[in-house]
């Protein structure tokens, strides 16, 4: 981001700035949010400098736990639950807890969350816990059949629930083709098209998937699916989904072009038809978010690096009103009020 807005000035930006930082006393990212027992919890990741050099794999992110964020309202303060699980305690994990989400079922929680393997591949991990807020006791193994980050899990209206991940370049989406691994493959280019997250539906059990994850197409107002070299609309990472009228709006980070994006379905598996934009670039390189509705008014959890004074890897959780007007469409929002 410092690229992007060189030459602006940060004590400017925040005094625009449409929100502030749930908390400051660590720093948070990628927040997943969620009404569990009448009150807000929201699943951000942790953000350290863990002292590793840049790159575009993303090596910087080395964040090592996860805090569980507890609210009784979007406009109150927010508590730190503490530790809810470290990576130490994650017997296949070796490192980098990235971008998490937590579901409920039949009195229990569930927290699903990316990290590294010992080959450093991602992977997603199933954890579960007695209180929305954990301590959260992770699976011996991944997921089967599941890899690469940004897990987000729906909840449809009949019970079901549906696990989405992926995310290209450093979140290695872009090796795998129909669920299988090979390290010459790339992210497509030109009119080729664009890869899309993955989605299967979770088992009764919820730490298993209940069948083979397939692809979410995204469509162009054509009818085609968005082209790879469509870097402005484009699936990056941090699916995210809910319901609104009836229908399924999934959301997205476009990655290098610093967007969240959404479009249109009926059905959670998609074909999902590419709508607009949710929210301008922040100050950081990621954008990553949640939309989820408290007493009647959506909202939409992001992150920016405001209060690290633009360290792309340093972000804090910050929620804003989100507009859903009477014809389906969001209203685009920028962070900083212009």
């Amino acid at each position: 981001m410092q690229q992007r807005r060189e030459g602006n000035n940060l004590t400017h930006l925040a005094a625009h700035a449409i929100s502030q930082p749930l908390v400051t006393h660590i720093y948070t990212a990628d927040p997943s949010a969620h009404v569990f027992e009448g009150r807000l919890y929201i699943y951000p990741s942790h953000d350290i400098d863990a002292g590793a050099p840049f790159d575009d794999d993303g090596g910087h992110f080395g964040m090592e736990d996860y805090h569980v964020l507890r609210m009784d309202s979007p406009s109150g303060e927010a508590t730190d639950c503490g530790v809810a699980l470290h990576v130490r305690d994650v017997p296949w994990a070796a490192k980098q807890m990235w971008a998490p989400d937590a579901a409920h079922r039949d009195g229990r929680y569930y927290l699903y969350f990316p990290a590294k393997d010992g080959e450093g591949m991602f992977r997603i991990g199933a954890a579960v816990a007695e209180r929305p807020e954990g301590p959260f006791t992770a699976d011996p193994e991944p997921m089967v059949g599941t890899y690469s980050i940004d897990p987000a899990v729906y909840e449809d209206e009949d019970g079901a629930h549906y696990l989405y991940f992926g995310g290209i370049w450093g979140g290695q989406l872009q090796k795998y083709r129909d669920n299988r691994y090979d390290a010459t493959h790339a992210e497509p280019t030109g009119d080729a098209p664009a890869l899309g997250p993955r989605v299967g539906r979770l088992d009764l059990g919820m730490t298993q998937l209940a069948e083979p994850t397939r692809e979410v197409i995204i469509l162009d107002e054509h009818g085609q699916p968005l082209r790879a070299d469509d870097h402005e609309r484009r699936f990056f990472e941090g699916p995210w989904l809910h319901k609104y009228q009836g229908r399924y709006y999934l959301s997205y980070s476009t990655g290098n072009t610093h967007l969240l994006c959404y479009a249109i379905g009926d059905s959670p598996y998609g074909p999902f038809t590419y709508a607009g934009v949710i929210l301008k670039p922040v100050v950081g390189w990621t954008t990553h978010h949640s939309i989820c509705q408290v007493e009647g008014q959506w909202y939409l959890f992001y992150h920016d690096s405001l209060l690290s004074g633009g360290v792309t890897h340093l972000r804090s959780v910050k929620c804003t009103p989100l507009h859903m007007d009477a014809d389906g469409s969001i209203r685009t929002i920028d962070p900083y009020g212009n």
